[in-house]
């Protein structure tokens, strides 16, 4: 049985689509149905109902990648570490959202990129979860870092970290609150406040409230901005209270710059995970920066 025909196969299956196939190995969809079709005669029996939108493997289909997807991996595994130590600098593509990337995801991989880096060039992609998934399935990224959990079988999530979320405002709105209302924080209590946050539809406020509070916040955003580190900033000159990663803005915390306004019991958490395309962890570049990252992770508070 050819390989190629096996390898087209595989990538289809976890595709769930011609079309993404396709684009995934370099070839038009026209030829990708061809191989599948020629497969699908060697072995008398379909591999996949067509369908409105992209394929379904059947049973046969799905025996097939079962057995043979492992020794593809295997192959692309050999080949890949044979590339790897013999070429110039493999380049990892990397995608995920601007603030975690930035303070988190990019310092830990530059380390990677040095004299002792084992040969790794970075290049990163900033998005939010829908992006980023889009374009590691098109094959634009080799990495993904989101706080969504993809479906199907053409993406690997594995969690990365948990991120504590945290209610802060500028010192100076303290001051519109006496000590009891501070002990029993509560949305009624916040309801006055301006809100700085990243969207109209106040993604963490919501959030928080919803976690917290068990409601949703009556204000609407005072200021609205597309980066937490700007959040951070407005809010740190007293533009209103946000609700921010804990890691973001616990310098700004130490400083005084923002103070808590409340301290739940059970903090609002939101998991980050990285995303992979199945199959690719057998490429050493992107199985290292897989594995620093986890490693990193582990340290980060």
């Amino acid at each position: 049985m050819d390989v190629a025909l096996l390898r087209t196969f595989v990538t289809v299956h976890r595709a769930g689509s011609f079309t993404r196939a396709a684009a995934l190995l370099g070839l038009s969809q026209p030829a990708v149905t061809s191989q599948i079709r020629t497969l699908e005669r060697q072995l008398g029996r379909p591999l996949f109902l067509r369908q409105a939108r992209g394929v379904t493997p059947t049973t046969i289909g799905d025996e097939l990648a079962h057995k043979a997807a492992p020794h593809l991996d295997a192959l692309v595994e050999i080949a890949e570490t044979e590339l790897d130590e013999h070429a110039t600098p493999r380049t990892l593509h990397l995608a995920g959202p601007p603030e975690f990337t930035a303070e988190r995801a990019l310092p830990a991989l530059a380390e990677l990129t040095g004299d002792d880096g084992q040969g790794l060039a970075l290049r990163a992609s900033f998005g939010n979860a829908d992006e980023a998934l889009e374009g590691l399935a098109a094959g634009h990224h080799d990495l993904a870092i989101t706080t969504a959990r993809p479906r199907g079988a053409l993406l690997t999530a594995t969690p990365l970290c948990d991120e504590e979320h945290i209610l802060v405002a500028s010192p100076r709105w303290t001051s519109c609150l006496d000590p009891g209302e501070l002990r029993r924080m509560s949305a009624r209590v916040l309801e006055d406040f301006p809100v700085v946050e990243v969207h109209e539809s106040l993604p963490f406020v919501a959030r928080y409230w919803a976690s917290v509070f068990d409601s949703r916040p009556a204000a609407s955003g005072t200021v609205v901005v597309p980066d937490l580190r700007a959040v951070l900033a407005c809010a740190a000159t007293g533009a209103g209270l946000a609700v921010l990663p804990r890691y973001l803005c616990a310098p700004a915390l130490e400083r005084g710059d923002v103070v808590a306004l409340h301290e739940p019991a059970v903090p609002p958490l939101r998991t980050y995970f990285l995303v992979v395309r199945t199959g690719t962890m057998a490429m050493p570049h992107i199985a290292r920066a897989h594995e620093w990252l986890l490693r990193a992770a582990a340290n980060w508070s």
